[in-house]
């Protein structure tokens, strides 16, 4: 595995600090042999780590920002795409032969928190879509800073990415933390019945780009 542009621990004058890489360690895991970089962000407290896989470059980086999901990415739940798509992300790495898909803890429920976004599952289950649902608790719809994940990819010396997001915010935002999006690159689930209708909010509330719902069927939910 090629280190990430930097050794672990290497301090260059240009780079920021509030986000402070402090390892690295090899990562062998059912899509290949990644790289784990983990940092800590001084700025929030939240551990974070990039998983990294051959010699990434500088420029056009496959690049996922990916937010944290303990329900989909951990227990496999049906209600959004997340855990399908990290997979999907860590597949589609692999088969580049190099990339990064950066984890972001603290990014849980759209940043609002898992004992929140369990709250804010409750209500959608009684008829509220998931922005009516956060907006009924008095939370925002969406808190997520990606901040730290452009500080992560300027310590790796990304200078531009191939963005693995459906979410336009997401390019939005790399781009106002110096990270240039020379591509959004598509990272579309099939969706299943326990999910349409929190993707189709997705695309018609919060402007991500999904244009294969029209044409999918939803998939049964196995028991």
């Amino acid at each position: 595995m090629t280190e990430p542009h930097g050794v672990p621990g290497e301090k260059t004058a240009h780079r920021r600090t509030d986000v402070e890489r402090v390892t690295a360690v090899p990562l062998p895991t059912v899509y290949g042999n990644f790289l784990a970089v983990g940092y800590l962000d001084h700025q929030r407290g939240d551990e974070q780590v990039a998983l990294v896989y051959g010699d990434i470059g500088t420029e056009g980086v496959l690049t996922r920002l990916h937010s944290e999901c303990l329900t989909g990415d951990a227990f496999g739940s049906r209600h959004c795409e997340c855990g399908d798509q990290l997979a999907s992300a860590l597949r589609a790495v692999a088969a580049e032969g190099a990339g990064v898909v950066v984890y972001l803890r603290g990014h849980e429920g759209r940043g609002i928190g898992l004992l929140a976004k369990l709250r804010a599952m409750a209500l959608q289950a009684e008829g509220l879509d998931t922005v009516e649902a956060n907006l009924a608790l008095g939370l925002p719809v969406d808190a997520r800073d990606y901040g730290a994940a452009a500080r992560i990819l300027d310590d790796l010396g990304v200078r531009s990415v191939r963005l693995m997001s459906n979410n336009p915010r997401k390019q939005e935002a790399l781009t106002r933390h110096g990270i240039r999006v020379a591509e959004q690159v598509p990272l579309l689930i099939p969706p299943c019945e326990s999910n349409i209708t929190y993707l189709r909010t997705k695309r018609e509330r919060l402007d991500h780009h999904l244009p294969h719902l029209d044409a999918a069927a939803p998939v049964p939910v196995g028991p």
